[in-house]
């Protein structure tokens, strides 16, 4: 078997290939890395390589030989790039897997962002079959965009594909700059669409605690996953009949809850919190379908979360970036 990926220098391509590598479900399978602007090393079970997606020609080379492709390369919000990536090269890489007589499954990471992470309302638990609210931005519309090419794929041709809706994936110590003011925060909202430079100055140097409040007024709930669960839940459908035409939500079992954060850190770093009215919803993503129909199970629960990222430590090698700010 050949397994074709795309993102594989990004965060979760980084953590799934060595996990796939060791699984020995998959010890006879060999793996083919479409890179782009960025790239990993090669070895005797991994072969690099390169161009854009976008290229009818680098996909069909691409998928030369290959029995399944896990597709991840994402652009954020990036209009220039994002149709060529969502659109045009999701398009080719499906028609090439579909005339590709050893094709077996296509397997797409998606996000919560296809059905409006805490910028729209539900008012009742997000399964899969709620519908598609994204938010306003061309990333979010180009997961709805390919969660509803795959789907169509399904209906016109019969493919066996998978897509994995995730949640927000942290790794590291993500999740306590996701709750840093300042100018090295990671992720959204940024602190000046809800609050004014001035009091985010004062929260910073007070190294105080974000307790975000919905538009009730209560503490937001909002969904996230560990990168290493998402891994687990990747490796637990490809080549799984159970995973055939699905959709899966891939989330923690509960949804991170403001005040539980800041009551955590309070007790165990001494960290106090600020309250921070914002326009969000509180939503809660459900991952009844997978833990039922996978058997996957998330490890991380909030407290772990928490206290993995204040307590990370990072090598001189490896120095934090922030790509994007959501």
């Amino acid at each position: 078997m050949k397994l074709l990926i795309t993102g594989a220098a990004g965060k979760v391509g980084q953590n799934f290939l060595p996990a796939f590598l060791e699984n020995p479900r998959f010890d006879d399978w060999t793996v083919r890395a479409l890179c782009h602007k960025r790239t990993i090393p090669a070895s005797d079970r991994v072969e690099i390589v390169r161009g854009s997606i976008a290229d009818r020609q680098v996909a069909a080379a691409a998928m030369e030989g290959v029995t399944h492709v896990l597709h991840m390369s994402a652009v954020k919000e990036t209009p220039e790039d994002a149709m060529d990536v969502a659109v045009k090269g999701m398009f080719w890489l499906l028609e090439e897997f579909r005339v590709n007589p050893v094709a077996k499954q296509f397997v797409l990471i998606s996000g919560d962002c296809s059905v409006g992470h805490i910028m729209q309302r539900y008012g009742e638990p997000v399964t899969e079959l709620s519908p598609h609210r994204p938010y306003p931005g061309c990333y979010a519309l180009s997961k709805v965009l390919e969660e509803t090419m795959l789907e169509q794929y399904y209906i016109q041709y019969g493919t066996n594909g998978c897509c994995l809706r995730a949640s927000w994936i942290m790794e590291k110590d993500d999740f306590k700059f996701a709750l840093k003011f300042g100018p090295d925060q990671f992720g959204g909202p940024r602190w000046t669409d809800v609050i004014s430079a001035e009091e985010e100055l004062q929260y910073a140097r007070a190294e105080a605690v974000p307790l975000m409040l919905d538009y009730e007024g209560n503490p937001l709930l909002r969904g996230f996953v560990h990168v290493s669960d998402l891994v687990a839940a990747i490796l637990a459908v490809i080549d799984n009949p159970a995973a055939q035409q699905e959709l899966f939500n891939v989330v923690m079992n509960k949804p991170v809850d403001y005040r539980e954060v800041a009551q955590r850190l309070e007790e165990t770093r001494g960290m106090k919190a600020v309250p921070i009215a914002t326009p969000y919803y509180s939503n809660w993503l459900d991952n009844a379908k997978a833990r039922m129909r996978l058997g996957w199970e998330p490890k991380y629960d909030l407290e772990r979360l928490i206290d993995e990222a204040f307590s990370y430590s990072r090598s001189s090698d490896d120095p934090r970036t922030v790509a994007y700010p959501g």
